[in-house]
């Protein structure tokens, strides 16, 4: 089974600051790793990193067969699906949503000139209806709740059949019925053969939905814990990496957090 993301002692170092510290981690091609941490983890700058957005300080960086530094990112970056908050401020509240996803084709954010063809049309309806938001296709990005447009924001991710799909913080934001409804989605791509190797960055472990195999832990830039999910998503493991004593439950493959 071949790595799509093998990260050997990376460093960020900013300003002076230690963002990501000497982080060693291997992400297979059938993974869905989650990775939880407190604010000022490294979370994002460790997405940041697997999105070909940053390069690290010191270590080396290996992504989809190719290292950071070596490799032209503007080839690289098709290759890797993407929703995040700053991705979403970016997208035109004025443009259709079939227009938001099938964009994605040419790594652009809002249509000018660019021509698409039939299955690209096709491959834009095909991901709206899987995730259940096809009657919004013809509706304006800002009118949407915020739950929709996280749901058009991962279509967008899957527009270009990517190899690694990273989902930072998808449910931030949302109301009860919203992650919910949301979670539900992740986790029927993540049990999804086909979907892509995947990400997702998350403070809560109620965010984690169904299909998730692996965990990676944060605390200061430096892993506290990585492997199955299992064995890693423990109490132990996350009063370490929250400095908080926590007791963890799990109830049909849903995980719950509480201060002991």
């Amino acid at each position: 089974m071949s790595a799509v993301v093998d990260l050997a002692g990376v460093s960020i170092v900013r300003g002076g600051a230690t963002l990501l510290d000497d982080v060693d981690w291997t992400v297979d091609e059938s993974d869905r790793w989650v990775v939880i941490g407190p604010n000022g983890a490294g979370k994002t700058t460790l997405l940041q990193v697997l999105a070909a957005q940053i390069h690290p300080s010191t270590g080396v960086a290996g992504l989809l067969g190719e290292v950071l530094g070596t490799v032209d990112v503007f080839e690289l970056r098709p290759r890797i699906g993407l929703t995040s908050a700053a991705l979403a401020e970016r997208l035109p509240r004025g443009e259709r949503v079939h227009d938001v996803v099938v964009s994605a084709s040419y790594a652009v954010v809002g249509r000018w000139r660019e021509a698409y063809d039939a299955l690209d049309h096709e491959r834009a309806d095909e991901l709206l209806a899987s995730l259940h938001i096809d009657q919004l296709a013809d509706r304006t990005f800002g009118t949407l709740s915020e739950g929709e447009r996280k749901r058009v924001q991962i279509a967008r991710a899957l527009m270009t059949d990517p190899e690694l799909l990273l989902l930072d913080e998808p449910a931030a934001g949302l109301d009860l019925t919203g992650r919910e409804s949301l979670v539900r989605t992740l986790g029927d791509l993540a049990l999804d053969p086909h979907a892509p190797a995947s990400v997702l960055v998350t403070h809560h472990v109620e965010e984690i939905p169904a299909g998730i195999t692996h965990a990676l832990l944060l605390k200061g830039g430096r892993v506290v814990a990585a492997g199955p999910l299992r064995e890693t998503l423990t109490a132990e493991n996350l009063t370490a990496t929250f400095d908080l004593p926590l007791a963890l439950t799990e109830t049909d493959g849903r995980w719950a957090a509480r201060a002991v």
